[in-house]
């Protein structure tokens, strides 16, 4: 397993598309990587868009930067209100100021906007939320996956397998 000893942050929130957080945690954990899911609270039970549970292991309080490997942002409703909690902002400014993976698809866009991290950055997300990314300094590709050193972003859930490919490769170097 290639992401062995490997820790990375999955954050979730009320809304989350499914497929978005549930398919990358699957496929890292797959991989021998251990996966947390952190929300606002811990140990609250959070409904996806779509019906699927998810509770949260850990808060912000919980993790630093220093203890992680990465951080992926599931798309959906969620990251809406998780781009509100300065707490998952500072983490997010951290982990990419580190040079770990960040990784975000659809809406997830809005929380590096709000974490001031896309300034000259090149990305995609879902077309929806394309003037918020080239407004906060993003250059905007319209493919399915795009990779710009540590981050690592995708358009909706029928990108998720090349989403997850470019992940897992990038962290298995």
């Amino acid at each position: 397993m290639s992401l062995n000893g490997k820790k990375y942050i999955m954050l979730v929130e009320e809304g989350f598309e499914d497929l978005e957080l549930w398919y990358p945690v699957i496929r890292l954990r797959e991989e021998g990587a251990e996966v947390k899911l952190l929300g606002r609270e811990k140990g609250k039970t959070y409904i996806g868009k779509h019906g699927v549970p998810a509770v949260s292991d850990c808060t912000v309080a919980d993790v630093s930067a220093d203890g992680i490997d990465g951080l992926l942002v599931p798309g959906g409703w969620a990251p809406d209100k998780l781009r509100r909690d300065k707490g998952i902002l500072e983490l997010v400014r951290e982990v990419n100021e580190q040079g770990k993976l960040v990784a975000a698809i659809c809406h997830a866009g809005w929380v590096l906007a709000s974490a001031g991290m896309l300034k000259g950055r090149k990305m995609t997300c879902v077309s929806a939320i394309v003037d918020d990314m080239v407004n906060a300094g993003a250059s905007y590709i319209d493919q399915e996956v795009v990779v710009d050193g540590n981050l690592i972003t995708s358009r909706t859930p029928d990108d998720l397998p090349a989403y997850m490919r470019e992940i897992v490769k990038r962290e298995s170097k």
